[in-house]
């Protein structure tokens, strides 16, 4: 097979979109400073082993992260479920908005730079890669700081407009300023875990992940009821669990990034600003990043929505949106080894590979979803007494899991060639397809709500619709990516 640094050999497509992409990484990667340097066999494995088995071998510690993703969803509703609804529904308003800084520093900045990582990688480009993480640690600190500065001073009005009042309001307002006051180890955790992810080591990640999960389940019931010497803290214990959930996770991560047990060592040299490694972030991150804007805007806007309906429909749609939302770290298991692969194969000019790796990663998170409609369309009631025993509760979340259920299967296949876009530096297309979902979503459900005199149903059935517009988009938009001359790379 041609080394990585004789230079890639792509198929004449003069007009395909895959061609552009590809060509796009090629030149990020020949603009890095300095001769290339040898390629270790982490990454040599990821240009030459076979695509499907490589793909589940480095998404196996994922699913590992993303069970401790999936406790922290589940259990953390579950414990803050039992101070009573206007905790639940408090703290369902500020979620979204949490999940949004979640999502923006893994899927959106994170993306950028394990696909920026990844790139010089394949390129042989060790120092560059170095370089720019320790640009995306820097990029953590300054986005947490303005994202914080923004909740903590804007929190209670944005909880108003969105209808919160009296003792959701003031649940509503407490954790916010907690858990925003420390946002900067979200930010951090994210970051760093895909610096090394873009090494195409995932273990290390979904160790340290997995290990501030463990804290969380330890702290959570502890400090919400107040077990032992502490004292009931209700909220306010919630969201300090959550915050030492990702402080333990970002201190293992640092300590792996400096102690050079991976691809490369970060020193102090690394961390000198140049605008070439921002910029390596930024151009596929700030658009990955409103993409993700996108989509918790979207949640917001439905939250919104089912608050008309009053109390128990916004806690009831707090609670299965749950369901929905584990999805998604789930798939970011296999997404963020989809962006490795893709990643380092593109820097190599691997184009029929990166092809294959896009069709895996697909397939693989369509099954997911699979699992996630199961759930949704045979078990709604089931799962949402999980939360709540309130009938009025229990019978808003489970209308809403019945409509979006059948769609979770293709919702999966749409996230998983989201991966592989923003892999190949591709983050426009996603981005448009995450717009005409939001307009469409909170467009058709407002005029559901509140014009045609709809009820939860209806509401539902337009979430769901807009949903299937998305993945519809998503589609249209990596055609050519998936079917443009067809792969050659073993499967």
């Amino acid at each position: 097979m041609r080394r990585p640094e004789d230079g890639p050999k792509l198929s004449a497509d003069p007009e395909g979109e895959s061609r552009r992409i590809m060509s796009q990484a090629e030149t990020t990667a020949a603009a890095a400073s300095g001769p290339p340097e040898a390629v270790s066999p982490r990454t040599r494995l990821l240009l030459e082993g076979p695509v499907t088995p490589t793909l589940l071998r480095l998404a196996f510690p994922n699913f590992g992260e993303a069970a401790a993703r999936v406790a922290f969803i589940s259990f953390d509703a579950v414990f803050i479920g039992w101070i009573g609804t206007d905790a639940l529904a408090g703290v369902s308003l500020v979620f979204p908005i949490f999940l949004l800084m979640q999502t923006m520093s893994a899927s959106g900045l994170g993306a950028g730079t394990a696909a920026s990582i990844g790139a010089a990688l394949g390129a042989g480009r060790t120092r560059e890669a170095a370089g720019i993480a320790a640009h995306a640690v820097m990029l953590a600190l300054i986005v947490a700081a303005g994202a914080g500065a923004i909740m903590i001073g804007l929190g209670p009005e944005i909880f108003r407009a969105l209808g919160a009042e009296g003792a959701a309001l003031e649940a509503a307002v407490t954790y916010s300023a907690i858990v925003f006051g420390g946002i900067a180890l979200v930010w951090l955790m994210n970051l760093t875990a895909n610096a090394v992810r873009g090494m195409g080591i995932m273990t290390v990640p979904a160790g340290a992940i997995v290990a501030g999960e463990a804290v969380h389940l330890m702290l959570s019931p502890v400090l919400i009821l107040g077990l032992g010497p502490f004292e009931p803290m209700g909220v306010v214990g919630a969201a300090i669990a959550l915050l030492a959930t990702y402080g333990v996770g970002a201190l293992i991560l640092l300590v792996y990034l400096f102690s050079g047990r991976g691809l490369f060592r970060l020193t102090a040299a690394d961390f000198r600003p140049a605008r070439r490694h921002f910029g390596a972030i930024l151009k596929i991150g700030v658009l990955a990043s409103l993409n993700t804007i996108q989509l918790q805007a979207t949640f917001l806007g439905l939250t919104s929505l089912f608050a008309l309906f009053g109390p128990a429909a916004l806690a009831g749609f707090g609670a299965a949106n749950r369901l929905e939302l584990l999805q998604i770290p789930i798939t970011f298991g296999v997404g963020s080894a989809v962006i490795a692969m893709i990643a380092t194969n593109a820097g190599a000019g691997l184009q029929d590979r990166v092809r294959a790796i896009a069709w895996a990663g697909c397939g693989i998170s369509a099954l997911i979803g699979l699992v996630f409609a199961g759930v949704a369309i045979l078990l709604p009631e089931g799962w949402m007494r999980l939360f709540s025993d309130e009938p009025a509760v229990v019978a808003a979340g489970a209308a809403y899991l019945r409509a979006m259920g059948p769609t979770l299967p293709v919702m999966g296949f749409a996230f998983g060639l989201f991966f592989a876009l923003l892999g190949v530096g591709s983050a426009i297309w996603p981005f448009l397809a995450g717009a005409l979902r939001l307009a469409l979503a909170l467009g058709v459900g407002a005029l559901v709500a509140q014009r045609a005199g709809g009820g939860i149903d209806e509401l539902s059935l337009a979430a769901a619709g807009a949903g299937l517009a998305f993945a519809a988009a998503m589609v249209l938009s990596g055609r050519r990516l998936l079917w443009s001359r067809a792969a050659s790379a073993p499967a």
